[in-house]
């Protein structure tokens, strides 16, 4: 018995259901001036390339103000871009290229928290009587001098207090000390946040990525939690608040007519979480448009774990929801890296890009490159999350450290396989990573049935994931052969139909970690 997922049958549907979207970590994609950091003038200048690619849309890292104590996710000034990439003339430049092409810009907006450098904090810590006290949550420590409760913050395990001695109160970072918690509880709060949207909306972006929203639902409330719940970082609040604050964010963005949309990091990954932040949108009563299910990046290529994600994420996100695809990212390990090998690469490329829903690509990813191995001495994310942002290679010819199209030396090694998966290996070469990508986008421009139709999940059958795409009379099989050996084609499938193979021409069995796609 299959499981059927029904797809959007409207014959024009919202432009984010049909995009295929394109993260860039900024300060690793292409660097313009020398300074060894990606920047906006570098994305310009490679906009033919991602076009070549076939992707639709550019979701950026984020490029405001800050003084990267968290590599931007600490922003001092939500309407200015940070001069290390460059100018408002610059991010013009790329918003009329990227139009041009017919493609989109997101960018990465960062709700829950400020940089302690933002001058609202800094006016908020000068005093108690600051009108801007209440724009950040500030307690008093307990009669013992602990912490005002039992929160710990993501990254460092300490805390999510830090007391500020000038005015004797503490305040919360559910992150870093340098990144203070704003309060969403403040109608003046929400309503300058809300601005933040509509000055970059005002220039032409198309929408954003939510760091972390879910977050903001907490407000002021930040009372003890049961002990098993505060030993580990405090990042999975989810808390009605949080849906009503998103309900008037969908209001921000329904002032404008270019439908930008909002995908929103939701860290949650219980059964119906994610899903419940996209709001009720046959009501009206929309929230996020999208909103990430993490689920899926952290399943093992395993047939019946990755058979049961695929399964959860589709039934969860049933009309009139819509998934998301996603398998790397800026803070995870590559899935290059993660899965072990280029032939699992591939095959995930297909599960990406074949899938009901809305696939997120990771810069890098469509060149089949692993993280990097970072020295001791180069570490400089708090997390730990620097392989998987190492700069991308343009050319071949360079080491570890400098080369590979980089004008000057990087701002973290280059991946691991650099020198033998550069772009200018793979593109127009036949057979490469890049050119799977390509192949694969341009299948699913051309087939409603892969952007919009209906899906259907075969059980498992030994190693072997299989699933349907329907729409209008087009049909479309998919194969993956998740399993360690080869394993017999389904005797109801056509080897003469295959429209595309990880693995070149068909043989007599879909060998260990093939994926195919068939037409009917």
């Amino acid at each position: 018995m299959l499981s059927h997922v029904p797809g959007q049958l409207a014959t024009d549907p919202p432009w984010w259901r049909d995009a295929v979207v394109y993260q860039i970590y900024p300060r690793s994609f292409a660097d313009s001036n020398g300074d060894g950091v990606g920047d906006l003038p570098g994305i310009t200048a490679r906009l033919d390339h991602l076009h070549a690619l076939g992707v639709d849309a550019l979701w950026l890292s984020p490029i405001f103000v800050s003084p990267m104590a968290d590599f931007g996710y600490d922003v001092a000034d939500y309407c200015a871009i940070d001069p290390v990439f460059g100018t408002d003339a610059d991010l013009d430049a790329l918003v009329a290229g990227l139009h041009d092409r017919g493609m989109r810009l997101l960018l990465d907006w960062v709700p829950n928290h400020t940089s302690d450098q933002h001058r609202w904090f800094v006016e908020s810590r000068s005093s108690r009587d600051s009108p801007k006290r209440d724009w950040y949550v500030w307690r008093d420590r307990r009669p013992d001098g602990s912490p005002p409760n039992n929160w710990t913050a993501a990254f460092k395990g300490v805390p999510a207090w830090t007391h500020d001695e000038g005015t004797d109160q503490s305040y919360l970072h559910l992150f870093l000390p340098e990144q203070p918690d704003l309060n969403w509880a403040n109608p003046e709060v929400e309503a300058a946040m809300h601005d933040t949207l509509r000055h970059w909306l005002d220039r032409g972006v198309d929408g954003f990525r939510a760091d972390v929203v879910h977050l903001i639902g907490k407000g002021s409330d930040v009372e003890d939690l049961p002990d098993h719940l505060a030993k580990g970082p405090v990042i999975a609040i989810d808390r009605p608040f949080g849906h009503e604050l998103l309900r008037r964010i969908r209001l921000v963005l329904e002032e404008y007519e270019h439908e930008p949309m909002m995908v929103g990091e939701v860290y949650l990954l219980r059964e119906g979480q994610s899903v419940a932040y996209l709001g009720d949108p046959l009501s009206g009563d929309g929230e996020l448009h999208l909103s990430f299910d993490f689920r899926p990046l952290h399943t093992p290529w395993e047939p019946e774990a990755m058979h049961a994600a695929i399964a959860r994420t589709q039934a969860e996100f049933a009309e009139p929801h819509w998934p998301t695809w996603v398998l790397s990212n800026h803070d995870q390990v590559r899935h290059r890296t993660r899965y072990g090998s280029e032939a699992r690469a591939r095959a995930a490329a297909v599960l990406s890009l074949t899938m009901r829903g809305t696939p997120f690509l990771y810069h890098g990813e469509e060149l089949g490159l692993e993280d990097a191995d970072i020295p001791d001495d180069r570490v400089v994310d708090p997390a730990g999350r620097d392989g998987c942002r190492a700069p991308l290679p343009w050319t071949a010819g360079g080491d570890a450290e400098s080369g590979h199209g980089w004008p000057a030396p990087p701002w973290l090694p280059f991946p691991r396989n650099a020198s033998t998966h550069a772009a200018e290996l793979q593109v127009g070469v036949e057979g490469s990573m890049f050119e799977l990508y390509r192949d694969l986008l341009t299948l699913r421009r051309s087939s409603p049935a892969l952007r919009w139709g209906a899906m259907d999940l075969a059980p498992l059958a030994g190693g072997l994931l299989r699933y349907e795409r329907t729409l209008d009379g087009e049909h479309l099989t998919v194969l993956v052969n998740l399993g360690d050996a080869a394993t017999d084609w389904p005797a109801d499938v056509d080897r003469g139909g295959v429209v595309l193979s990880t693995m070149g021409a068909a043989v007599d069995a879909l060998r260990a970690d093939e994926a195919v796609v068939i037409g009917r």
